[in-house]
């Protein structure tokens, strides 16, 4: 039996474990989501690019989201399954899941490359890049670099995880900063001293990108606890169906965002054609630009509620694996109490600083229409931050316990039934304004179902004379 390097996660204190697993990967998180934000930043603020740049990098957006939502499921799924595994003293079982989602991430991220190249009009056509002329030509020249960066961004995205399964949290949220900062060094640069346009935004991200990859390979040929070996890379369809599963809610969480771009830019671009305002072709983009820029505060604060849930997936898988029910609970139960202050404070921000936050994007050089709609749509859309971050915790957790069927439903609901099925529907009653109600209506019904699950899983972690806090 080779040694299992792990076993502090069964009796270290639990809120000391929280912390030293979950803020590297809320800052890990976080800093994959600023590559595309702080891409967006430098271009809003490019006196030749603008709300154009802004709209298409919006376009764009969910594309990197859909590498993402595939990435985190095979990452996720994995990190669960290792830790599980590792809780019950399995390291053969959890090297071969390390050797499967290797190569799960690898011809993934080909596929999708492949797909991105050959289809990229057609692609960008139906996530609304048609708005205007000049958005089109922005985001046909962006997505072409950031499709060739698909596969460094995938595996360094996949990988994440699996590296704080095997215990270095801070190694894996190295990597990610490493390529973050290179990225943020050379937009500016690209940008704004060769004039390199959307092309240089694009670069300076997969040039990032690659960076992570590298770190991801190295450590991979390093790995402390559950180093694969040659015979572990060989694909087991129970393994990877195990992985996938596990990995679902983590793929719907992102992979719903997608949809629900989709159906509201198209919708914005429907019905922002029959306003008095954006009707008119040199304001038309102002929607989507605007929309992108909340979606954008909204990714980072769900970076930090998903980062800290995710943190706690090893520490979680293996205590259910090793049956200790009580410390689970006690997980649990500051999770959500963590997950609950995030959404207050991010709320606070959204409601009373505006015209703040959307002055980071460049909105000086806009007109009052832009600055109008930016602070309604930030006040309205994100004004059930609260609740869609316990949803979002609720989400991960089932998936950390080993209820993947449960956090896939839910997460199903949550982000395909009602986030897609409302920004269809609610705009057909309420115009422009009714793509931002779909957000807090969704939120709101979630949690309705979500709060049923919290209770429910609370008895079946009850342990007798058990302390919770």
């Amino acid at each position: 039996m080779e040694e299992n390097t792990n076993v502090f996660l069964g009796t270290e204190r639990v809120g000391k474990l929280m912390r030293g697993y979950a803020v590297p990967c809320i800052i890990s998180l976080l800093v994959g989501a600023l590559y595309n934000i702080v891409d967006q930043i430098f271009i809003a603020n490019a006196d030749y690019l603008g709300s154009y740049g802004n709209a298409a990098n919006t376009v764009v957006f969910p594309l990197t989201v859909a590498a993402l939502a595939i990435a985190v499921m095979v990452g996720d799924g994995c990190c669960a399954y290792v830790s599980i595994n590792l809780g019950k003293k399995d390291v053969k079982t959890a090297k071969k899941s390390v050797g499967n989602a290797v190569v799960l991430v690898l011809l993934a991220s080909a596929a999708l490359t492949a797909v991105y190249l050959l289809l990229a009009e057609p692609i960008l056509t139906m996530f609304g890049g048609r708005v205007n002329v000049e958005t089109f030509r922005y985001a046909k020249e962006y997505f072409f670099y950031i499709a060739l960066g698909v596969p460094f961004y995938m595996f360094g995205q996949a990988l994440n995880p699996i590296i704080r399964a095997d215990g270095s949290p801070k190694f894996a949220m190295a990597s990610t900063l490493a390529g973050a900062i290179l990225n943020t060094i050379l937009d500016p640069v690209f940008i704004f001293v060769c004039r390199w346009g959307m092309m240089g935004a694009a670069v300076a991200t997969v040039l990032g990108q690659i960076v992570t990859a590298v770190l991801a390979i190295w450590y991979l040929c390093n790995m402390r606890a559950i180093r694969p070996g040659k015979g572990d890379f060989k694909l087991s369809g129970g393994l990877c169906r195990r992985i996938l599963a596990l990995g679902m809610t983590s793929f719907l969480s992102q992979i719903s965002l997608v949809a629900a771009m989709a159906a509201i830019n198209n919708m914005l671009r429907k019905y922002g054609a029959l306003d008095e305002i954006f009707s008119q072709e040199q304001y038309a983009q102002i929607p989507m630009a605007v929309v992108g820029i909340v979606m954008k505060f909204f990714q980072i604060v769900i970076s930090i509620v998903v980062g800290m849930a995710a943190g706690c997936i090893p520490v979680v898988g293996y205590n259910m694996g090793a049956g200790k029910k009580t410390r689970v609970r006690e997980l649990f139960t500051k999770l959500l109490l963590c997950e609950t202050i995030v959404g207050a404070v991010a709320l606070v921000l959204a409601e009373g600083f505006p015209r703040q936050l959307i002055a980071v994007f460049g909105a000086a050089n806009e007109s009052s229409y832009y600055t109008d709609f930016a602070i309604k749509a930030f006040r309205t859309y994100l004004c059930m931050m609260v609740l869609a971050c316990v949803n979002k915790a609720c989400f991960i957790f089932l998936q950390a316990v080993g209820k993947a069927f449960s956090s896939t439903m839910l997460s199903m609901v949550r982000e395909v039934v009602f986030g897609v099925g409302f920004a269809l529907l609610l705009p057909r009653f309420f115009g422009l304004d009714g793509v931002l109600y779909s957000m807090p209506v969704s939120d709101v019904l979630t949690f309705v179902i979500a709060a049923g699950m919290i209770v429910k899983t609370y008895r079946e972690l009850n342990t007798e004379g058990a302390t919770v806090l």
